[in-house]
């Protein structure tokens, strides 16, 4: 993994990008890549590159260039099938001087243009600068593993793995994007193309963009998530053998990521199944030692230690471990949102950030995890609530059928069923409208809209009617016709999981201490087949990746495989209510700060803080907060955070960057 970053100016004046402007860009990134640095200058494009040296360590700097000199690449990430695709163009006489996957993206867009990203297996994010054509080609992987930003201004082009890179240039505006602010507190993230940042946009998962002088601005999808309608699909796979070829494309998936690198790649352990299959098959095809790492909880309603300790024993292999209290939460939660570049609703991604550093303190640079494979394998709550709301809509009269929400949500300590009297109707709402966009979703959504509340009554009058609107762009023209789950598997994709999971808590907490994520499960022929299987090789019943279990069974201990879910959660508003000193808590909260900042009303934020906080003293492990007040809570600390750091605050730079890689032009054109 590594940072990239550039400004590309198409003006026929063009004055060339200073030096300090990109060492300010690249130096912003440098937890991205700390290993080298390196910058390519022409009259019109500044690129850098802060590199994390993972494969061909010795040879593979960048920006790096074709024969030629006329492109320019930086990346970030990896392309596991290079080695494949470097035999391919070396029979089309493609020459190389490095063992690096960035010479064969460099030489597989010489050889097919744009079609290369459809042949690429793996996670990016590319810019390529084509100097003889004056064109800027920016490209995201899959499904979004890798982040990548774009501004656009006045016949200019800024470009960067991390928003704080475009920041530091002066030129740029800094300021909140409301209604984006809306949609993180409705859908837990934005809606890409757009960021919490006004004029800041995200490069589409799965697209390639490409710029030129003309001013012209081009999009292009070369991968599309997509489904075939369960009815199509029954009688072509049987279930015996969709187990085979899963396992077999899964352990491929695994072999690629365990063993393409020139450095040692470890392993996450949450003693979930995803996990502990990917712990498995990466224990499989690597001999020697095997580095497993864990986050264990002080809080027990968190912690799974339990299982975990069950795997490391299995696998054998050299487990290290770090308990997580709120103290560390409260401790690291002001790194944390400068590394999620946005608001966050749950504390979830700080005990991964304080893993990461675990790892990186071990000495490690990559390690796989088991990401993925709720979102492809139907493995979360909301796709079964989807299913028994389905189920109850075919008899909306029936008494028995609400019934199988009761066997729903047993983690949670405070559900609604466990309160005596508490009828089923929220649960119910809408559910016979099957058509709605929303189906699967309404329940979250509505819920968290709640959180707009706290608003100011500047904010809310800014605020948009209708959230479906800010969805139904993104969708494909058959979405209704396809099942209820299936649709809602394509929203928790498109939406949470590209712009929360495998962001907030994955891409920005691995790389905010320089560690490389690797994901089996987002495996592009591993993605591509599960997409193409029928519902029920993934949920029967309420009983959830049924296929997954099947090849575990035999190879983690069962008591792995049988367990109910818990999903991945840490103490949220608990968290912040410790003690009574003054620190960032109380100032972000403040009433002053609140008033001077804008977004939130001061009053109604005080209400919830005292209230959270008279919960928490009769209640110090925080179960009497709702889930609500728990969202809102860190919501709005969170974006207060954010406010402070990135619209009152100048960018971190370090002007001392020194960089191993000059590539400078200019002179030529003087």
């Amino acid at each position: 993994m590594c940072g990239i970053a550039g400004k590309i100016n198409f003006s026929y004046d063009a004055e060339p990008s200073s030096i300090d402007l990109l060492k300010n860009m690249v130096s912003a990134l440098k937890h991205r890549g700390p290993d080298e640095f390196g910058y390519y200058r022409d009259k019109n494009a500044g690129l850098v590159h802060a590199r994390l040296s993972i494969v061909d360590i010795t040879s593979g700097q960048q920006p790096m260039a074709n024969e030629q000199n006329t492109l320019w690449i930086v990346f970030n990430g990896e392309i596991f099938n290079y080695l494949e695709l470097r035999k391919i163009l070396e029979n089309h006489n493609h020459k190389f001087k490095t063992k690096s996957d960035t010479e064969v993206i460099i030489h597989a867009y010489e050889q097919w243009g744009l079609e290369c990203f459809t042949k690429f297996n793996g996670q990016w994010a590319i810019a390529i600068w084509d100097n003889r054509n004056k064109q800027l080609i920016l490209s995201r992987d899959h499904v979004g593993i890798l982040p990548l930003y774009i501004k656009e201004e006045n016949n200019k082009i800024w470009f960067a793995s991390e928003v704080k890179a475009i920041f530091t240039d002066p030129e740029v505006k800094r300021e909140i994007n409301i209604i984006s602010l809306q949609q993180i507190f409705t859908f837990w993230t934005t809606v890409t193309p757009s960021t919490i940042f006004s004029g800041i946009y995200e490069v589409k998962p799965g697209t390639t963009v490409v710029y030129s002088i003309e001013g012209k601005r081009h999009e292009y999808k070369h991968w599309q998530l997509s489904f075939t309608n369960d009815k199509e699909l029954k009688n072509k796979f049987s279930f015996k053998d969709s187990v085979k070829e899963f396992e077999h494309r899964l352990l491929e998936a695994t072999k690629l990521r365990m063993l393409r690198a020139d450095v040692p790649v470890g392993s996450y352990l949450s003693g979930g199944l995803d996990s502990s299959v990917v712990a498995w098959l990466g224990r499989q095809t690597k001999s020697g030692t095997f580095q497993t790492f864990s986050i264990r909880f002080e809080d027990l309603q968190f912690d799974e230690t339990k299982y975990q300790k069950m795997l490391v024993s299995a696998l054998n292999s050299t487990h290290e471990e770090i308990l997580v209290t709120k103290q560390d939460i409260r401790q690291v939660f002001q790194d944390v949102i400068y590394h999620t570049e946005k608001p966050i609703l749950r504390a979830a991604p700080a005990p991964l950030f304080i893993l990461s550093k675990l790892v990186h303190d071990s000495g490690f640079k990559a390690v796989t995890t088991g990401e993925g494979a709720d979102e492809f394998l139907l493995g979360y709550d909301i796709f079964r609530l989807t299913k028994i709301r389905q189920f109850m809509a075919n008899q909306p009269e029936s008494k028995i059928r609400p019934l199988l929400l009761l066997r729903l949500y047993p983690y949670l300590s405070d559900s609604l069923f466990k309160v005596k009297g508490v009828s089923f109707e929220f649960w119910k709402k809408n559910f016979t409208e099957l058509n709605r966009i929303d189906y699967s979703h309404i329940l979250r959504w509505e819920t968290t809209s709640k959180l707009a509340n706290f608003f100011s009554d500047s904010i809310q009058s800014q605020l948009h009617n209708d959230v479906i609107e800010f969805v139904q762009d993104i969708l494909p023209e058959n979405f209704l016709n396809l099942d209820p789950v299936i649709r809602a598997q394509f929203l928790e994709i498109i939406i949470l999981f590209s712009g929360y999971i495998i962001s907030s808590q994955g891409d920005r907490m691995l790389m905010s201490h320089s560690v490389e994520g690797r994901f089996p499960f987002l495996d592009i022929d591993v993605i591509n087949f599960l997409n193409k299987l029928p519902i029920d090789h993934k949920l029967v019943g309420l009983n959830e990746k049924i296929i997954l279990k099947n090849i575990a069974r035999g190879k983690i201990p069962d008591e792995i495989i049988k367990r109910k879910k818990q999903p991945y959660r840490a103490p949220d508003a608990a968290s912040f209510l410790l003690g009574d000193h003054e620190d960032y808590v109380t100032e972000m909260l403040s009433e002053k700060n609140l008033k001077n900042f804008g977004i939130f009303d001061p009053k109604k934020v005080s209400l919830l803080y005292n209230k959270c906080l008279s919960k928490f003293s009769q209640n110090p492990d925080g179960s009497q907060i709702s889930n609500v007040e728990n969202m809102s809570f860190i919501g709005i600390l969170s974006t207060q955070l954010l406010y402070k750091q990135f619209i009152l605050t100048n960018p971190k730079t370090d002007n001392n960057i020194l960089f191993k890689t000059k590539i400078d032009l200019v002179k030529d054109y003087e």
